[in-house]
């Protein structure tokens, strides 16, 4: 099975990829086994704890491949939309601040150089992508669905089917996992040198919950919404 397609059954698979450091989301339409060879992981160590994870999966878990996709996308934006644009003002003032300061410093440079750049391109992106799939898609995807609850034929939409916004959404998942992926690298994986002061640990600490959040977030679209959307639509186009 693709890594994607295990994570889409189980958020205690998705908790086992993040500890093994495996991209569930944005790379995650790839076989576990060859993750693993590629990564230099057991893949039957893996697979072992994903079978475990799953047997202790909490009960109260919601099953998003089942829930209205109404109500996941209700769920997206209460949790992951609004989290983002409360964060990352705050975020990006702190990763300004760390890099005016540590910047000139010659032991720092090299943790910080470029940071804020990066970042700041990432939350443009992110700011209007959320605009995107809560004018476009998200409004798109409710009236589907309702359609096809009453019976009723799939509402014109005015940029052809919900693939076309999917396919572009899914483009801009890619290009946030690799911004992500620099600040990482930029960041040296988030380590806390020993010099560094309150803020710049805050800093760190916001970037590595930020990086958690967006997995989850593109996870659930890329892995789940997106394609129960897609083969909804295409059930009743057929």
């Amino acid at each position: 099975m693709q890594v994607a397609e295990i994570a889409a059954g189980s958020l205690a698979a998705v908790r086992v990829f993040e500890s093994f450091g495996i991209d569930y989301c944005c790379g995650g339409k790839r076989p576990l086994a060859e993750v693993c060879e590629e990564k230099g992981l057991d893949a039957g160590e893996v697979q072992r704890a994903l079978d475990a994870a799953t047997r202790q999966r909490p009960a109260e878990e919601r099953d998003w491949n089942s829930a209205p996709l109404r109500e996941l996308i209700a769920h997206i934006v209460r949790t992951h939309h609004e989290y983002l644009k409360r964060e990352l003002g705050p975020l990006g003032a702190r990763v300004a601040k760390v890099e005016k300061v540590y910047g000139a410093r010659e032991e720092a440079v090299q943790s910080v150089a470029g940071l804020s750049q990066a970042f700041e391109g990432l939350a443009s992106e992110l700011l209007m992508h959320l605009r995107k799939e809560e004018t476009i898609l998200f409004p798109a995807i409710e009236s589907s669905e309702d359609a096809l609850g009453a019976g009723q034929p799939l509402p014109r939409l005015p940029f052809g089917t919900v693939a076309n916004p999917i396919r572009v959404l899914e483009m801009e998942h890619e290009d946030a996992g690799n911004a992500l992926a620099r600040l990482r690298e930029i960041t040296h994986n988030y380590a806390v040198p020993e010099f560094a002061c309150v803020t710049y640990k805050a800093m760190l600490t916001g970037l590595r919950e930020l990086e958690e959040d967006l997995h989850m977030h593109i996870h659930l679209e890329n892995n789940i919404l997106f394609p129960r959307t897609l083969k909804l639509t295409a059930s009743k186009a057929a």
